[in-house]
């Protein structure tokens, strides 16, 4: 690491009464009071929200002004997804062995009725995969993965749906791109297909980034970090600077830290303690932590569908730091727990008469 990075922490419900000792995070609907910085050496200071900008240097003010500068709203077609405050990305399987849900919506008319419920509960995204990406999973061949996911896109695009396509292959992109999908959710963030950041590029399409160490047949075999946090933070970096040398400009790119891709247990938990680190790379945040074997390891190893409860723990530990897109399996649940979270919030920022 060769610069100081900002961690945003201390938050607060409002910023009544706080003048100058409180900053918004990402124009979204968190406050924070002081800000952990994290020196090249490692070491980590506390510094209050109302002195941090007499620490500045240049590359510490820039990446303040990522931290607090608003998300624009996604524009996915002809609906515009606000990123001032967090939404819901389904999670739509078209396979037969992803970890949670393989085979559950194998078939087009079921994964067709099953998109259109979620978006109807209140997803603002259906993100469609045709290829497993679990612990193990062996590669899909591109034609295969194209029949799967094509005649779904295509059905929930014309029912009026934001349709986010999940894959590592450009020419899978391609098709379902033309299908009518309008985002590209790449977990190898353009490290699995050389011409994905082209065919991103060309359409104008925005891309999520995510971080991942190793591929999915060995990533859970021996992952390790020095610092979690920062490598993630750094890895994430150098891969927006790809994608903008591809013809991505920054503000069509989305991160996501990778939750469960190449990490323990312990470094899955660290991640989510400091995922506010990672506002400053200036980009929306999506945070995937729904149903994860972190959540069974918790809790008697508790298998996939019974890890609901564990889910919403994590996706409103996400909201509080201001991720401003939670991709999920279980829609309404997750639609109402975000619900009340903003109701808190509306209740905290409504003045006081």
């Amino acid at each position: 690491m060769t610069r100081t990075l900002l961690r945003p922490t201390g938050f607060v419900d409002s910023p009544f009464g706080h003048d100058g000792k409180v900053a918004r995070l990402a124009g979204g609907l968190a406050w924070f009071t002081s800000v952990e910085l994290i020196h090249p050496d490692g070491t980590r200071e506390l510094v209050p929200v109302a002195d941090i900008e007499r620490r500045f240097d240049d590359s510490m003010a820039r990446d303040w002004q990522r931290l607090i500068a608003p998300r624009p709203p996604l524009q996915l077609g002809t609906r515009t997804i606000r990123l001032d405050q967090p939404q819901v990305m389904a999670i739509l399987n078209l396979t037969p062995d992803s970890f949670s849900d393989g085979g559950a919506f194998a078939d087009t008319d079921a994964a067709a009725f099953a998109g259109a419920d979620m978006a109807a509960a209140g997803a603002a995204i259906l993100d469609l995969g045709g290829e497993s990406t679990r612990p193990g999973a062996k590669p899909v061949w591109e034609g295969d993965e194209i029949a799967r996911v094509l005649p779904v896109v295509e059905r929930l695009a014309r029912g009026g749906n934001a349709v986010s396509i999940d894959t590592r292959k450009a020419a899978v992109a391609e098709a379902a791109l033309g299908a009518g999908a309008t985002l590209v959710n790449d977990v190898s963030a353009l490290t699995f297909d050389p011409r994905m950041g082209e065919v991103v590029a060309a359409s104008g399409a925005p891309i999520v980034l995510m971080h991942h160490q190793g591929d999915p047949q060995s990533m859970q075999d021996d992952p390790r970090y020095g610092d979690v946090l920062v490598e993630v933070f750094h890895w994430l970096e150098e891969r927006i600077s790809a994608a903008e040398e591809a013809g991505i400009p920054r503000e069509r790119i989305l991160v996501d830290p990778g939750f469960g891709f190449g990490k323990t247990v312990a470094h899955n938990l660290a991640l989510m303690n400091g995922l506010a680190l990672l506002h400053g790379l200036g980009c929306p945040l999506v945070v995937g932590a729904s149903r994860k074997r972190t959540i069974g390891a918790l809790d008697n190893e508790a298998p996939a569908d019974r890890r609901l409860a564990g889910s919403l723990a994590l996706a409103l530990k996400a909201a509080e730091q201001g991720a401003q897109l939670v991709r999920v399996h279980d829609v309404p649940e997750t639609v109402q727990a975000l619900k009340v979270w903003r109701g808190l919030r509306d209740q905290a920022l409504t003045p006081r008469l």
